[in-house]
């Protein structure tokens, strides 16, 4: 737990830097790449998170990859490294995009379907995202075949489930009960 509110301090400081350097959006895009980057590759997660390979080596390789980088996401890497916390770099990066996207007015709806959205689905659930929240939201759609029909839907600490499976699993633990 205190790693995850260091990953929230540390996204909190970050933006309030980029905000004062009028860097925000080029530092969400870098954020965007290193999630992107350590989710598809497990050997750069296992590396990141590895207490035998040197901080320093961890430290060269994240500069090779993202040599592009805008110079507060390097501040940001070297920061983590001098801190012993360059485990945290995936949630501090998770952190801040969560918090641009906040500080722009939008979110991410993760809704989970058993087939892709229909345009009239898609409608049905930003509905429902504003019903929730009382914003806009931007969807991205995962398949899961095993919730059968319906849809999960996601939006930061808020979840609907309107899922067949759910609803089946609620008639199930009714009769078990009875």
């Amino acid at each position: 737990m205190s790693g995850s509110r260091a990953a929230i301090r540390y996204a909190k400081a970050i933006l309030s830097l980029a905000q004062d350097q009028k860097a925000v959006e080029a530092v969400n895009n870098d954020m965007k790449a290193i999630t992107e980057s350590i989710a598809k590759s497990s050997d750069l997660n296992q590396m990141l998170q590895s207490p035998v390979v040197k901080s320093s080596d961890k430290k060269a390789v994240l500069k090779a990859i993202f040599k592009d980088a805008n110079s507060i996401t390097i501040k940001v890497i070297d920061t983590l490294v001098f801190n012993k916390r360059l485990p945290l770099l995936n949630d501090v990066a998770n952190n801040y995009v969560r918090l641009y996207d906040e500080l722009r007015g939008s979110q991410v709806a993760l809704v989970t379907t058993a087939v892709s959205l229909t345009d009239e689905l898609k409608t049905k659930v930003l509905a429902k995202v504003k019903e929730l929240t009382g914003k806009d939201a931007e969807l991205v759609n995962s398949i899961d075949e095993s919730i059968l029909g319906g849809f999960i839907l996601r939006v930061g600490d808020i979840q609907y489930n309107a899922s067949i499976s759910n609803k089946l699993d609620k008639i199930k633990r009714e009769f078990i009960l009875n």
